[in-house]
């Protein structure tokens, strides 16, 4: 993160990232092009030639071009970080260093402090700090949830991101509130509403089991191929946090976040929710005993003691 607040800060503004990144790239003798083809980054090793696909949207080729940045200058912090986690598998440490590029270039394009420093002055506008930064709506939820660097701490903050199936592909919590693992989330939560309302933005005042209040802002984001006929990926992300920080949010606004029942029931996910009349529950609770009664039926077909 520091090394990339000292890569990204200097540039001043978010056209000059791009350009400073192909720019040492060069130096280090490869030369950067844009190809039309379906593959987001290739970079030929023997030729040194990186290709971004031009299909893809402008804050995306940034973000590869600043991924191989990472991996050509930042390679021996990288390793460094690697060899400490001791993985056992060359597989799991080819993935963790991809996610670790990935990381050095989400904070290039927006640098700690003036990134912490924006959000604070919007009140976390997040369509504002996407022009501002020239980034994602993803992209920003995701660097949002990361701003916990001692002496500078932001808002702690939840992420995720799930498909259609309800399945977690992207997590990172700052807060109490931790996603399982495995499986999908509670249906309760907005994140899952957002599929049915494309290009909105959808507010919720939720409680978790343990009594803990959030504000949840969630939406759906569509990332196209850039072709006729190409398949589209979609997905819904949401970003949240803790209720006694809704006056810093500018999405919280007019929420009656003093009121109790303004506040949606929610848990984890079914498997370990605690909340015995659950209109939505899937599956019994674990650890937990079941009584049927075959001459009454409620909601759920058993009763959890």
């Amino acid at each position: 993160d520091i090394a990339a607040e000292h890569f990204g800060a200097p540039t001043g503004h978010r056209e000059n990232i791009r350009e400073l990144a192909i720019s040492l790239l060069e130096n280090a003798g490869i030369s950067v092009s844009f190809k039309d083809t379906d593959t987001l980054r290739e970079f030929d090793s023997k030729q040194r030639s990186l290709f971004i696909s031009t299909r893809s949207a402008s804050e995306s080729q940034t973000f590869q071009i600043l991924l191989q940045v990472a991996l050509v200058h930042q390679n021996k912090l990288l390793d460094a970080t690697l060899d400490s986690a001791q993985f056992k598998t060359k597989e799991a440490r080819s993935i963790a260093k991809i996610g670790l590029a990935n990381y050095f270039a989400g904070a290039a394009m927006m640098p700690y402090r003036a990134f912490l420093e924006a959000a604070q002055i919007t009140r976390h506008d997040i369509e504002r700090l996407a022009t501002n930064f020239g980034a994602s709506i993803e992209q920003v939820c995701h660097r949002l949830s990361t701003l916990q660097r001692p002496g500078a701490k932001g808002i702690p903050f939840f992420f995720v991101r799930v498909d259609h199936a309800g399945t977690i592909t992207k997590r990172h919590s700052a807060t109490r509130l931790q996603f399982a693992r495995f499986g999908g989330a509670c249906p309760l939560w907005n994140v899952h509403r957002a599929f049915e309302q494309p290009s909105q933005f959808l507010r919720q005042l939720a409680e978790t089991p343990d009594g803990i209040r959030y504000v949840s802002l969630a939406r759906d984001v569509s990332k196209a191929s850039g072709r006729f006929g190409a398949p589209v990926r979609r997905f819904a992300i949401a970003l949240g946090c803790e209720v006694q920080h809704a006056s810093n949010l500018v999405f919280a606004d007019g929420m009656d976040v003093g009121r109790p029942t303004a506040f949606e029931p929610i848990g984890i996910s079914c498997r370990i929710c605690e909340r015995k009349t659950c209109h939505q529950r899937s599956v019994p609770p674990l650890e937990r005993r079941l009584s049927v009664d075959p001459n009454k039926r409620e909601v759920l077909p058993y009763i959890i003691n």
